[in-house]
């Protein structure tokens, strides 16, 4: 199909949406920046990239892309975001995993797990899941586990459902004790779901209107590692929006998807060595400092860096001192900022952990040129 230079992202986006995940920026910013300052072949790096929208709105426009990330979860999205399926092919997978798969090796048991899924329906997740951890190279099972991974976990409506699984957010997964409570005090029993015509659905919403097919490649590993992005030609563009200093529950807050992916069956609170390290503003911004030296190495001189930023409330470090801190000897100066409007509370990093959000810190876009 023709290139988006020209056009609104926003009747093209269903893809964007596979799979909720809390540390989203709308799908317009990176795609403005891009539409107004690159043209069609010009290589856009993302070093966080979460569930890939900078590389989502690269692929709209034409422009290659790479983007990595240390969650296991963020770059099962972000990956889908850059495949090309149809809908059926994507259904006639999940129908041939289903109709020709064993009982699966293992399926989880306890309170948490007989009250999440019905029978059933675990069953067949766990069929699923062990093909799919066994093989997910084609852009065929690249969507069939995305979309897997965001019908997971959600609410349970009164009509068609629409997740897998017994009342639960949406975004973050559900954790076990406080579920359990909640679903017996509540009388809450799992339905058996129809798993195809769940998936069925997904697919014809996210896959309903084909995209460009774009150079482009997304990595599970570490941004602070200088050889990480030797891969690629040099890039125009850098568009991110590193974690803020004191979030670091990324991966215990996707634990459910993240044993879909061959995690284990339980949370496991424990930080990523891969993870930028929060244990001082110093240190962390001495972290965020060698990802953007690596960026320098990996760009043309005339490269443009945007970073998108904010704080949370229980950390008292003032965000921009951190930022600004980062950027000494990293081969980037800032050239101008700009505050980010305030927006919906999902679409806040500063506010996805709060049960009763605060007003949010100001978040800023931060541009930065090479030295």
């Amino acid at each position: 199909m023709s290139l988006l230079i020209n056009a609104t992202p926003l009747s093209f986006t269903n893809l964007n949406k596979v799979c909720p995940y809390f540390t989203m920026f709308p799908i317009s910013f990176p795609f403005e920046e891009l539409r107004e300052r690159g043209k069609i072949g010009d290589w856009v790096i993302d070093p966080f990239c979460g569930r890939g929208t900078t590389n989502f709105a690269a692929r709209l426009l034409g422009m290659p892309s790479m983007g990595m990330d240390s969650n296991p979860v963020a770059v099962a999205i972000a990956k889908a975001k850059l495949a090309c399926a149809e809908p059926n092919q994507v259904v006639e997978l999940a129908k041939t995993i289903l109709d020709t798969a064993k009982e699966p090796t293992f399926i989880p048991t306890g309170d948490f797990w007989e009250l999440v899924y019905h029978k059933n329906t675990l069953t067949r997740l766990c069929q699923l899941r062990e093909t799919l951890i066994n093989d997910c190279s084609s852009s065929t099972s690249v969507l069939l586990r995305a979309i897997i991974l965001g019908a997971l976990h959600g609410p349970r409506p009164k009509g068609t459902p629409s997740y897998f699984s017994n009342q639960s957010p949406r975004t973050y997964a559900p954790k076990p004790n406080y579920a359990v409570k909640y679903w017996m005090s509540h009388g809450m029993r799992p339905n058996e779901v129809d798993v195809i015509s769940i998936i069925k659905s997904r697919a014809d919403r996210y896959l309903s209107k084909p995209l460009p097919d774009v150079k482009s490649k997304i990595e599970l590993g570490d941004s602070r590692v200088a050889d990480s992005f030797r891969d690629m030609p040099k890039a125009r563009f850098v568009i991110t929006s590193p974690p803020y200093f004191g979030m670091k529950t990324y991966l215990p807050d996707q634990w459910l998807r993240l044993w879909f992916l061959g995690g284990p069956d339980y949370v496991e609170y424990r930080q990523s060595e891969k993870q930028l390290k929060h244990s001082s503003a110093a240190i962390f911004a001495a972290e965020m400092g060698s990802v953007w030296k690596n960026m320098a190495a990996r760009t043309s001189q005339e490269a443009l860096m945007i970073i998108r930023y904010g704080g949370i409330h229980d950390r008292a470090a003032e965000p921009m001192d951190i930022l600004n801190q980062s950027l000494v000897d990293s081969g980037w100066r800032m050239e101008s900022l700009r505050k980010v409007p305030d927006s919906v509370s999902w679409r806040r990093q500063a506010q996805q952990f709060l049960r009763k959000p605060r007003k949010a810190i100001k978040e800023f876009d931060v541009f930065c040129y090479r030295d």
